[in-house]
């Protein structure tokens, strides 16, 4: 849930809980958050270099909402750098991964309403889609609307089709929902498997996301239960008996692809990469929380997976 953690919620026909909206002024990086990082992947600053984008009016940044990240990234040896601008493949060819986290069109950067346009241009599109084919990994993140619909052409090229909406699971009362290995809806995959058994994830936490398929070729890391609904309002945050709902049941919030040379990690929910302090009681949400104590790990295993590690 990229604008923080839930605070209030209504309830609308059949008995589902619709998280309320929060106020984004209200989420906050938490600076103290500092993870421990078991055994660092490189030596400090000697690891392959990622570019976080900052270039297209991003919900999270390496210097705002997705500090916690950086710093984790860091500790693992990786060179960190914040891009900004428009991407071409000059620019690309000096990272090795490219991370997008809720990038936004101008135009829905203060207005999270239908219609909701690319975050980036087909010449962006196609410098992305050649340069992760030669060899370039990509890691992109789109939480709710208007999110997916910023990143869904974008997301096409790698066979992702994203739903523009908000997958909510009937049993869950603030927005939270688990993703496990007992329940089959986090896949045994090299991910979740890490570079040894202490690094093995069984279960992580997403805070209130999209859902998306896979038309082409990948691998499933998070399955959405058949519990599942993506409601796809017009505006953000504002749902009534007549907001177009599908059931997501079998639709996925994360997946890994193989793309030509490159690779790609998609997920559906941004907070979970994240820590956050939302609201007046700063309350946790992302890694920081209590009840996702894995989540720090499975980001790790993530750019493992990207950087040719796992």
């Amino acid at each position: 849930m990229s604008p923080g953690s839930v605070l209030a919620a209504f309830i609308i026909p059949a008995g589902l809980i619709i998280p309320a909206a929060p106020s984004m002024a209200q989420q906050v990086p938490d600076s103290l958050f500092a993870p421990k990082v078991g055994t660092p992947a490189y030596k400090e600053g000697t690891g392959p270099v990622v570019l976080v984008d900052a270039g297209h009016h991003n919900f999270h940044t390496m210097e705002g909402r997705y500090l916690p990240f950086a710093r984790i990234l860091q500790r693992d040896g990786y060179v960190v750098r914040s891009h900004h601008g428009r991407f071409t493949r000059v620019d690309l060819d000096h990272g090795t991964i490219l991370v997008i986290s809720n990038a936004l069109a101008e135009a829905n950067e203060n207005d999270w309403n239908l219609p909701t346009p690319s975050a980036f241009d087909s010449a962006e599109i196609a410098a992305v889609r050649s340069w992760v084919n030669d060899g370039g990994s990509l890691w992109l993140i789109a939480d709710h609307m208007p999110f997916p619909g910023a990143a869904a052409e974008l997301a096409a090229e790698f066979g992702i089709l994203m739903g523009n909406g908000f997958a909510l699971d009937r049993g869950s009362q603030d927005g939270r929902m688990r993703f496990s290995r007992p329940a089959g809806t986090l896949a045994d995959h090299p991910i979740t498997r890490g570079r040894n058994s202490t690094e093995q994830i069984d279960s992580v936490i997403s805070f209130t996301g999209q859902a998306f398929r896979l038309e082409g070729e990948g691998d499933n890391l998070m399955a959405l239960a058949h519990d599942v609904t993506l409601f796809m309002p017009e505006v953000a945050w504002q749902f009534s008996k007549l907001t177009p709902s599908i059931s997501a049941s079998g639709m996925l919030q994360g997946a890994a692809i193989r793309f030509g040379k490159g690779r790609v990690a998609v997920f559906g929910e941004a907070a979970m990469f994240s820590a956050q302090l939302s609201g007046p009681n700063r309350v946790p949400a992302g890694m920081n929380d209590p009840t996702a104590p894995q989540n720090p790990q499975f980001l790790l295993n993530v750019l493992h997976w990207l950087s040719g590690l796992l």
